[in-house]
């Protein structure tokens, strides 16, 4: 028998990290991806565009690379998708694989900001004036999904956001699945409604989620599909639908329809710091408060999400005075 069967690896040699390769396989190489240009209508800073979209230095669903390419992994509604976004020369290059490719390239225009309208701001302060002629480049992006913005943003009510990344990162590395074709080294899917169904409560408490935002996320899930319609809605009404779920609030529905619909006007309120930072940006108060921030975004009806994220861009914030929010771990209880 000897000489008839090529040698299998033991396990030994698995465990020491080897794996023989008979001689003359080769080893299987990775389809190439479907792909499509895009041209701008005008300037697009992928960096600022894409960047909402990640959460944490350590997203296993985002990667951005030395070379200004832009890695995602989704799970859309036709499944697992792997994109990778790169500018080239005048137009914006996107190479998708994975069963949900075709429907990433479908929405490849409007998740680099084909569907907003930058025109459509008329700065009214100095500031904001100054900071849009730096950043020609930005643009709301729509993703035209729900459940992947609205996940992490109930991750990160009420605690630091480092505790979020770091609970969104342990939970989709360890019940999402592998993004498909060459992505970069760990990259994830998160999981679908089912899978985020089956985690077991000790797994949500080692991930340092606590049952409050572990319930929301459950709620949610159930209603997956209902919530994934609101994207054909308008802002408003898909904030709406969202609140429905219990333990999904005003803030959290503004995130979610900033991401999933590009909605430039869903200026987020009930947040820690931002109240603060627009006070202190257009009026010199750093103790203002939601109130007093809507009334400094009045002039900017309609665009009052984008006012916002120009001040964040100014880099005009005011000294912190204050410790920072203690960082928690239920894990280690």
């Amino acid at each position: 028998m000897a000489g008839r069967f090529a040698p299998r690896p033991t396990r030994t040699t698995v465990r020491g990290g080897h794996v023989a390769v008979p001689a003359g396989v080769p080893r299987q190489a990775v389809a190439p991806g479907k792909t499509r240009t895009v041209v701008p209508d005008g300037p697009l800073d992928l960096g600022l565009v894409l960047g909402p979209l990640k959460r944490g230095p350590g997203d296993p669903t985002f990667r951005a690379m030395p070379d200004g390419s832009v890695w995602r992994a989704c799970r859309t509604p036709a499944g697992a998708g792997t994109l990778r976004v790169t500018v080239r020369g005048a137009g914006v290059r996107g190479e998708a694989w994975g069963p949900g490719a075709e429907w990433l390239l479908e929405q490849l225009p409007e998740l680099l900001g084909a569907a907003d309208d930058p025109s459509a701001f008329v700065p009214r302060h100095r500031l904001l004036a100054v900071t849009r002629h730096r950043r020609p480049g930005l643009r709301l992006t729509r993703t035209g999904l729900v459940l992947e913005s609205l996940i992490p943003s109930i991750l990160e009510q009420k605690v630091t956001t480092d505790e979020a990344y770091r609970a969104w990162r342990l939970l989709v590395r360890k019940f999402g699945e592998p993004a498909p074709g060459p992505a970069p080294g760990r990259m994830c899917v998160m999981p679908d409604a089912a899978a985020w169904r089956m985690v077991p409560s000790w797994e949500w408490h080692r991930a340092g989620v606590d049952n409050k935002r572990a319930s929301t996320i459950l709620r949610a899930v159930r209603v997956a599909a209902r919530l994934e319609e609101a994207v054909r809605m308008p802002p408003a009404e898909a904030r709406a639908r969202l609140e429905v779920v219990p333990g999904v609030g005003p803030w959290t529905s503004a995130e979610v329809v900033q991401r999933s619909h590009g909605a430039a006007d869903a200026v987020t309120v009930g947040d820690l710091h931002l109240p603060g930072i627009v006070g202190w940006a257009l009026a010199g108060d750093r103790d203002a408060d939601d109130s007093v921030m809507l009334e400094l975004l009045e002039p900017y009806a309609g665009q009052r999400h984008r006012a916002a994220r120009l001040i964040l861009l100014s880099g005009r914030v005011p000294a912190r005075r204050a410790p920072r929010m203690p960082r928690g771990d239920i894990g280690r209880l």
